[in-house]
Parts: structure tokens; C-alpha cells; sequence
């Protein structure tokens, strides 16, 4: 039981897409969809290259748009307006989530790769309004995408959490490996755990994993 590893948490750090709601909902398939268009209509290239380019700026830079700002130089804020323009209604409210995040002691923020007015629509959606001492998204990071360690120190610094006393929830492995490395308790969010040093915690089920923590 990992709530022994949580009492000296003050502020608990969740990412957004495929952690404060499943993957099952598919939201992320919209988005992909409008970056793979975007990347098509902005560096004019046919659909399968596209596809290429947004997995690989994924992979080497953390974000398609950030690949699209390091090596197109691209604008970042009509990107964002344009691929966040989804549908919200796939996603539900989800209680037992909402009592779980309530009930932690401490503040609690959410950090995105995305913006975060998009964030809000998601916690909105999802029914967990009002549950959150800060939205961050990656224009609060200066556009430097997760796990680029100056994201993580830019938006830390705004919030002016302490690393030592908190803990991070997210969905992708490789952007949990600088909280660890500035004393956070880490917890991997997915279906599959993938063992790593730098993941504390793993679960399949973030409202009942949150639950054993207080109860």
C-alpha cells in the first residue's frame, strides 16, 4: 500500500489527457486528427508525411508543436486554438474521481502539454471544476514542452510548490523522469506499468488509487 509514501505531499501535480480522464473516452484521437490537417496545410505535405512528422517532433521534442516551432519557426498560439477545437461531449463527469481529488490534503494543479483553456474544458467536462488551485498549460512554460526539464522548472517556479513535498500523476513515463530527479513522488498513469527508476507508483485506476491515499 503506497500511502505511507504520500504523507509529506502538500501539492499534488496531475497531467491532463489520459490521466484526469481514460483513454477509452479516445479524446486524443480528435486532436491527433487536427494536428496531422494542420502539419498537412502548414508545411504542405500529403497525410501519411504528416503522420510521420507529428510522431517524430513528438518523440525527439516531447510535442508535435514544439518540433513545428523548433524547425518551422510556427506561431504556437493559432496551432493551439486550432487543434484544442474538439468535440468535448465524449468525455462524462466522473464523482468518484471528483471525491478522490477533493479529499487529498494540500493544493492541488493540473499541468498540460496542451493550453489551459482547453484544461478547463476537459475538467469541466469531466465534472472536476473547482477542485484545482492552478491550471497551467505549456504557454506558462514558455512553450517548452514536458519532459524538457525547463518546463518543469518554469511552471514550478510560478506555482512555487516544493518539489520535496510533492507528487506528480501522468500517463507518459518519459515525462516523470525530471520530477523524480527534483524529489517528487512519481506515479505512472496507464494501463501497463512501464518499470522504470523514476516511476514510484503505477495504476489502471487514478480515483481508486486516489482514494487509498485518505482513506
Amino acid at each position: 500500500m503506497p500511502k505511507q509514501d504520500f504523507v509529506q505531499v502538500a501539492t499534488w501535480v496531475f497531467d491532463l489527457d489520459n490521466t484526469l480522464y481514460p483513454p477509452s473516452m479516445r479524446l486524443f484521437d480528435q486532436i491527433e486528427v487536427r494536428m496531422t490537417d494542420w502539419v498537412m496545410r502548414a508545411l504542405r505535405v500529403d497525410r501519411a508525411r504528416a503522420d510521420h512528422l507529428r510522431a517524430y517532433y513528438w518523440q525527439t521534442y516531447g510535442t508535435t508543436l514544439a518540433g513545428l516551432m523548433r524547425e518551422h519557426d510556427v506561431d504556437p498560439a493559432p496551432y493551439l486554438t486550432e487543434v484544442h477545437d474538439i468535440d468535448f461531449s465524449v468525455l462524462s463527469p466522473d464523482p468518484a474521481l471528483s471525491r478522490a481529488i477533493a479529499a487529498l490534503p494540500g493544493r492541488k494543479i493540473v499541468y498540460t502539454n496542451a493550453c489551459a483553456p482547453y484544461a478547463e474544458k476537459v475538467i469541466s467536462a469531466r465534472g472536476l471544476q473547482g477542485l484545482f488551485d492552478g491550471i497551467y498549460g505549456v504557454e506558462h512554460a514558455g512553450f517548452h514542452p514536458k519532459p524538457d526539464a525547463k518546463a518543469f522548472e518554469t511552471v514550478f517556479a510560478q506555482d512555487g510548490l516544493d518539489p520535496g513535498r510533492a507528487a506528480m500523476f501522468e500517463d507518459d513515463a518519459r515525462n516523470l523522469a525530471v520530477p523524480h530527479q527534483m524529489g517528487m513522488k512519481t506515479v505512472h498513469v496507464a494501463a501497463a506499468p512501464e518499470p522504470a527508476p523514476h516511476v514510484h507508483h503505477h495504476t489502471d485506476d487514478l480515483a481508486s488509487f486516489l482514494a487509498r491515499l485518505t482513506d
